[in-house]
């Protein structure tokens, strides 16, 4: 059997040491016992082991003791020995920003990594296929071994979320990483003086968090047609913090807007499966069936009427629809769930699409730039989804929108009638509900009777 070795470091307290050996041992210490002290048991030999099992009252024969330089030595030798069984290569950390016109080709390349691992590598798994959605600024770092070998991935894909990729015996494992964000309450009210843009903009509104407002009571609140000087905004929002710093606005928790005198209020709710939506104080959904308006529009250019002069055709005709003034490419979206059933050019209209929601109702968006690309024939569409671009085919003069609302294939104005309102909030979650809408509601009241004040 092998040696038990137990080294003992001097007490602080003394100067001396002593090498501890079998009673027959000589006392006299050697020249280095001031260092250390060593403790040695040798294992019995079999003979020994043999006699003692024979006598038992038989004293032991003396354990023979090495010289401690050769202990030393050997006990040295046997650390080393251990240490590199353990030892775990780190490897050596490698990075290549991207640069314009890169590809993971390319930047593998520069890292000396073959074309072969990159192959594997985004076929592995749909995480790790996002590893190629690369943009100039970002940066692969890549842990390798002393062979070269590849012993970890790291794409830095936003200022808090990374993408890691590590070997594993299958394959590949590839898992995203997100940096947590400190949220904070932030408010902020305005009076309406111009457009609602501006107003909100002088609110330090950013332009998402505009639309954002616009979108909560777009439902009821035509924001191109109704809006008037004097009409107010009162809104509690969430923003996020990344090391101190502010790095984006979070979801607005509670929203108050007063249109021509007529209060509108909105809460935030998420339910236990992690879907959100507004509801109003009373649990009723903000949500209609339909989109008052298909685009994030800052004007409309033509109402709704029976007749208008055409600009193209220089005369009187039907026109039964609204026009929304917009950039060429901004996207259109589906006004409400329902199905595509016609996707195509139609004469004046241009490049076309319709959607049939239900039995009664149809929606039309004409004069697209462009269609997108997963939206056909037969596509079953989302309230919100984009289903195409706006531009200026058929008989359109400039970049817009042409929107209809059919009912039961009977034009009607889609700026003035009455939606079908989506489901109130589910019963279970009332009581959760009035908990949650409770302070917020306290704190609109708050920021409603500091405007007030503010006004005097």
């Amino acid at each position: 059997m092998p040696q038990q070795v137990a080294l003992i470091l001097p007490s602080p307290a003394h100067n001396t040491s002593t090498i501890q050996q079998s009673p027959a041992g000589e006392d006299e210490k050697p020249a280095h016992a001031e260092e250390l002290t060593v403790a040695v048991t040798t294992a019995p030999t079999e003979a020994a082991r043999a006699s003692t099992a024979t006598n038992d009252t038989d004293s032991a024969e003396p354990q023979t003791t090495e010289h401690p330089d050769n202990l030393l030595a050997s006990i040295t030798q046997t650390v080393i020995e251990d240490e590199a069984t353990i030892s775990i290569d780190e490897g050596t950390w490698l990075e290549e920003k991207v640069k314009s016109g890169d590809n993971l080709a390319l930047i593998f390349s520069r890292l000396k990594l073959s074309a072969n691992l990159l192959h594997r590598i985004v076929n592995s798994s749909k995480e790790a296929k996002s590893l190629a959605n690369i943009r100039p600024g970002e940066a692969i770092r890549v842990r390798v071994d002393k062979q070269g070998e590849m012993l970890e991935l790291v794409h830095k894909q936003s200022a808090i979320r990374s993408l890691q990729i590590l070997p594993n015996e299958e394959g590949f494992t590839a898992q995203t990483h997100d940096r947590s964000l400190e949220k904070r309450i932030a408010t902020a009210s305005g009076t309406i003086t111009n457009s609602l843009y501006l107003s909100a903009q002088r609110a330090g509104l950013s332009d998402t968090l505009t639309m954002e407002l616009a979108n909560i009571f777009g439902w009821d609140i035509d924001f191109a047609l109704e809006i008037r000087a004097g009409d107010q905004f009162s809104l509690i929002y969430e923003e996020e913090y990344l090391d101190g710093k502010k790095y984006r606005n979070g979801p607005i928790l509670a929203a108050e807007f007063t249109n021509q005198g007529k209060v509108f209020r909105a809460i935030r709710f998420e339910d236990e499966e992690g879907y959100s939506s507004y509801f109003s104080p009373d649990g009723q959904s903000m949500r209609k069936a339909f989109l008052r308006a298909p685009v994030d529009f800052r004007r409309i250019s033509s109402r709704f009427t029976k007749a208008r002069y055409h600009p193209v055709l220089g005369k009187k005709r039907p026109h039964k629809g609204v026009d929304y003034s917009a950039a060429t490419g901004t996207p259109i979206k589906a006004a409400g769930d329902g199905r595509v059933i016609f996707r195509g050019t139609k004469g004046g209209y241009g490049k076309t699409v319709i959607v049939r929601h239900g039995s009664q109702y149809t929606t039309l968006y004409a004069h697209m730039s462009k269609y997108r690309s997963n939206v056909g024939n037969g596509t079953r569409v989302r309230q919100g989804q984009v289903i195409g671009y706006v531009g200026k085919s058929g008989l359109a003069t400039g970049p817009h929108l042409h929107y209809e609302f059919r009912v039961n294939g009977v034009h009607r104005n889609p700026l003035t009638i009455k939606l079908p309102a989506a489901e109130p909030l589910a019963k279970k979650y009332q009581s959760q509900f009035a908990s949650v809408s409770a302070p917020l509601l306290s704190q609109l009241d708050l920021i409603s009777k500091t405007m007030v004040a503010d006004a005097r």
